[in-house]
């Protein structure tokens, strides 16, 4: 009997580790999906135009792809619990600097410091949570965090655009630190360190060698770049929605914000149907069968604005399509990219992770050029580009996937 309160303990610490791992997630997802309808409020106050309303996400991602290179190294130098800590405190502190920003240059230099986040729960965070669960249980856990990723950006503008009616776009980075000092105190009471290389010491010769591997290898590339290709026209609506909605088109925020939920509603209902697709189909199926809507809303998307510029929505509709057919080829994209490669599954997917977000990071500018010269259809231009793109780097990727399958079959 005495040993039960130990077994609670446990039990106790296995849960709350996760959980604080998932609201760490979500916080850094809601902290640029909850600021975005409030951008415009963020340029007007520093006396500057809307062309630096993208540069805030734009900003978040790059930082988001700096560290991935020396994070996991680092984690099985020093561990992952102290590594994890420490991105968790950082960016804690980071929200809580922008109170005190006096001009958009330093608002912009903050959002790239918090973008540093991102590294933190892709090379330390996800890796912890395979060495501390089972296949089975960490395959949950990896799904929970899944459909938050899906859920910030649903829930995220809506509930910025009901914050910011009643209270300061200050204020919001506020939140962001309240939540995620709560996840910091769940992981520093309940993370386990999962760790168990040899503290051997870092070799940056060795880093290097191996990231330029993956670099000459034309399967990871494609695999890479097309997974930020597909990405990116979500991204680039989500950067630049504020503009097209609100100060373009005259929306109030709440407007621009119920126009959002039909794009990441859409993203979700993919994800389920691939979901009821992966136990009947080959991984590579959903693949070929998102590419009609992914493309096909893009396409549809650019023809509503050629026929009528200020029709946003059926750029709505079209965008929510493509939505459809981007959640319906997530995961067997990641997956097979991921194991395209006999290298640590680490620096493949800090690679994936660095050259998805630099194409999802110059794409967003590139939408933006178009926007602020084309309007409505130089945007969707770049988006059935992009679309077009990635269909290309698709099938490639798949041809040479068999192509490879079969020559195993061979042996």
């Amino acid at each position: 009997m005495a040993l039960l309160p130990s077994v609670s303990l446990r039990m106790r610490r296995h849960l709350i580790f996760p959980l604080s791992l998932v609201l760490f997630e979500f916080a850094t997802y809601i902290a640029h999906d909850m600021i975005q309808p409030g951008m415009l409020l963020v340029t007007q106050e520093f006396g500057v135009g809307p062309q630096w309303v993208s540069a805030s996400l734009t900003a978040y991602l790059i930082g988001g792809m700096t560290l991935q290179w020396l994070l996991g190294p680092l984690s099985d130098r020093f561990g992952r619990r102290p590594v994890m800590l420490s991105g968790a405190a950082f960016f804690m502190l980071s929200c809580l600097a922008t109170h005190w920003v006096e001009s958009i240059e330093q608002f912009v230099l903050l959002r790239f410091l918090q973008g540093f986040s991102l590294c933190f729960i892709g090379a330390v965070g996800y890796a912890a949570v395979q060495e501390a669960f089972s296949e089975a249980v960490s395959v949950k856990i990896m799904a929970l965090m899944a459909n938050v990723a899906l859920l910030a950006p649903l829930a995220g503008p809506l509930a910025g655009a009901a914050f910011l009616s009643v209270g300061d776009w200050r204020a919001l980075f506020g939140v962001f630190a309240a939540l995620t000092a709560l996840a910091l105190a769940g992981l520093w009471y309940a993370m386990p360190e999962t760790s168990d290389k040899p503290a051997a010491p870092l070799s940056l010769a060795s880093i290097g060698k191996g990231y330029l591997a993956l670099f000459r290898d034309r399967q990871v590339m494609r695999g890479s770049l097309a997974i930020g290709l597909v990405s990116l026209p979500c991204l680039a609506w989500v950067a630049l929605s504020p503009v097209i909605l609100i100060h373009d088109a005259g929306l109030s925020r709440f407007d621009y914000a119920l126009l959002q939920l039909p794009v990441f509603a859409a993203m979700i209902a993919g994800n389920l149907t691939l979901s009821r697709l992966t136990s009947r189909l080959p991984i590579a199926q959903p693949l070929r069968l998102g590419a009609w809507p992914v493309v096909g809303g893009l396409a549809i998307a650019l023809f509503a604005s050629l026929i009528s510029p200020q029709s946003y929505g059926w750029l709505t509709a079209g965008l929510s399509l493509y939505g459809f057919g981007t959640g319906l080829v997530s995961a067997g994209r990641y997956r097979l990219t991921l194991f395209s490669s006999h290298a640590g599954k680490g620096s493949v997917a800090a690679m994936l992770g660095m050259v998805s977000i630099l194409v999802i990071a110059l794409g967003i500018e590139a939408a933006k050029t178009a926007w602020f010269r084309g309007g409505s259809r130089g945007f969707s231009l770049v988006n059935l580009s992009c679309g077009l793109l990635w269909l290309g780097l698709l099938s490639g990727f798949l041809r040479e996937n068999q192509r490879r399958q079969a020559l195993l079959s061979a042996e």
